[in-house]
């Protein structure tokens, strides 16, 4: 067997070779850091393909975890007019799902590379101090039992005597309960359902989702015009005699779930219709003993029918969350998603119907047009990195950003599976120079094709049916038994936020211009757009704000 560590930026592919990846063995961490590492490996020649039983030892061994990464089809690898600035831009075999070990650790070996991600969660429990982690490869010939072998490779993890900071950015990456609904058969928010959602939603708060995106009504995304999603309503509706009734039991498991896994933010479903507001979203009720939708596409969003709904419904919402300790505060609302010059008219009028009911409040929505911000409509923008220039260049305050589909030209962050993992890391350092306070993205686990129309195998299908680039849609796979399995992205983008809060520490003990220099040492000063394109250059960053917080002699509170 051959044998390597490499960092977890290095995407492995079938046809590549052990000797030609950079192997990095040693790396530094904070105390209650998720660190990530990989080990690429690969049969002698053709010849010696056979089995190998895997094995940690390590003094931290118990906070080592160990996943296959297998390669997924990717068939849409870049859209037409996109930039040079992606590992491949030819459909084929790309390494990102991550899958559990067998029990017993066993792994085939051939001449095509392999490789594993390794992750130390020490969650705080371990002293400061120099640690081996030793994988070691059990190997045996597929058919000669006689040719066999033991064969290691050791990384060494220096763990340093300081803790990150609590995030403070707040992160949403909208969560699809009807996508798990129909993946696994389940009905809506019935207990096997719930407990899907809960695993799904844990593993987002663990790579740094604080922020949830709750539907009280369904969401009226990604919808074809005329078309529905899936029913996944958290508040149940009454009509009797023209009055409406709130049911708010599911809401109250949704709450208590989250008050569990650590979610600290409620962002509420939109209100309105995407791309302008011209419509109400499907609400489903039960009048008069009958249950069926009371509003949808066919509903004038600015019509006196449901601005008397909202009327009604949003006082009792709030009121409601106010009693559950105040979850009121945690919630975050919106209008309409993505909506232009061309729609301010109708986006003007939902707003006016809502803003006197949601007085206080934070309201948040994504869009790209500095003037449509300008004119007062969105008081909280949530802006494309390709257009967030003109937003910080005029200093507007609590700034968001988002990418998604359109985010690749001019070598924009990214989390396509065809590119680097380089330019999905970026991101954590740009949203750190520039104080983005937050950051939406649309497909944490969006397993459907464009508009809704039908659903897809996100193992077959990574691009929803040419919707956007491969893996633009999910982090985040469906395994098996309601189980799900990562993705090399998930973490990837995770180590970005984590790279973040090693940077707002160093910059407590130092100040920032201490930390823009380490940042922009020898570089031209990076913005969204401009940035070194080499793997080693976050990694040395890293490495240097984590020396400078291991030689601070001061008190770290």
């Amino acid at each position: 067997m051959k044998i390597k560590t490499v960092s977890s930026l290095e995407k492995c592919f079938l046809n590549e070779r052990v000797a030609d990846k950079d192997e990095y063995s040693r790396a530094s961490c904070l105390k209650n850091e998720i660190f990530h590492f990989c080990v690429c490996y690969q049969a002698e020649d053709s010849a010696s393909t056979g089995y190998a039983n895997l094995s940690v030892k390590s003094p931290i061994a118990k906070y080592v975890r160990v996943c296959r990464i297998e390669p997924v089809p990717v068939q849409l690898a870049a859209r037409p007019g996109s930039d040079d600035f992606y590992i491949s831009k030819q459909p084929g075999l790309y390494p990102d799902v991550m899958q559990p070990l067998e029990s017993n650790g066993r792994l085939a070996v051939a001449e095509n590379l392999r490789s594993l991600m390794v992750e130390v969660d020490t969650k705080g429990e371990v002293e400061a101090g120099s640690y081996p982690i030793t994988l070691c490869f059990d190997y045996a010939h597929l058919y000669n039992k006689e040719k066999k072998g033991q064969y290691e490779v050791t990384f060494q993890l220096d763990i340093i005597d300081a803790s990150l900071p609590e995030q403070e950015l707040l992160f949403t990456q909208w969560f699809h309960c009807d996508g798990l609904k129909k993946y696994y058969g389940t009905k809506a928010f019935d207990v096997r359902h719930f407990e899907i959602i809960e695993k799904f939603a844990k593993l987002a708060v663990k790579y740094g989702v604080n922020t949830l995106l709750t539907p009280v009504f369904t969401p009226p995304l990604d919808t074809y015009v005329g078309g529905e999603r899936d029913t996944v309503q958290l508040v149940g509706v009454s009509v009797n005699n023209g009055v409406y009734g709130f049911d708010f039991s599911l809401l109250d498991k949704w709450v208590e779930m989250c008050d569990r896994i650590g979610v600290k933010y409620f962002e509420i479903s939109h209100l309105f219709t995407q791309w302008g507001a011209s419509c109400a979203p499907k609400i489903m009720a039960t009048v008069n003993g009958e249950y069926k939708k009371i509003f949808g596409w066919e509903t004038d969003a600015s019509g006196e029918e449901y601005a008397a709904f909202l009327g009604a419904f949003i006082p009792a919402f709030l009121e409601h969350m106010r009693g559950l300790g105040g979850a009121d505060k945690r919630c975050l609302f919106h209008i309409s998603d993505e909506p232009n010059s061309k729609q301010l008219e109708s986006y003007l009028k939902a707003k006016a119907i809502v803003e006197p009911l949601l007085r206080g409040y934070t309201v948040i929505d994504a869009l790209s047009s500095y003037d449509f911000y300008a004119s007062g409509a969105v008081s909280l923008p949530v802006v494309s990195t390709g257009h967030i220039d003109k937003f910080i260049e005029n200093k507007v305050p609590h700034l968001w950003a988002y990418y998604c589909v359109t985010e690749d030209k001019d070598n924009l962050s990214n989390r396509f599976i065809s590119m680097p993992s380089l330019r999905n890391r970026i991101l954590g350092t740009q949203l750190y120079k520039f104080g983005i306070e937050g950051f939406l993205h649309w497909g944490y686990n969006f397993y459907l094709n464009q508009f809704s129309y039908a659903s897809v195998n996100p193992f077959m299908n990574t691009d929803g049916e040419y919707f956007s680039p491969a893996g633009d849609a999910f982090s985040v796979y469906p395994g098996p038994d309601g189980e799900p399995w990562e993705s090399i992205r998930l973490l990837v983008f995770y180590d970005g936020i984590q790279d973040t809060r090693a940077y707002k520490l160093c910059e407590r003990l130092y100040g920032r211009e201490f930390v823009m220099n380490i940042i922009e040492d020898g570089t031209a000063p990076i913005d969204f757009r401009t940035y070194p394109h080499d793997k080693n250059y976050l990694l040395g960053i890293r490495e240097k704000i984590n020396a400078a917080i291991a030689e601070y002699r001061g008190d770290f509170a």
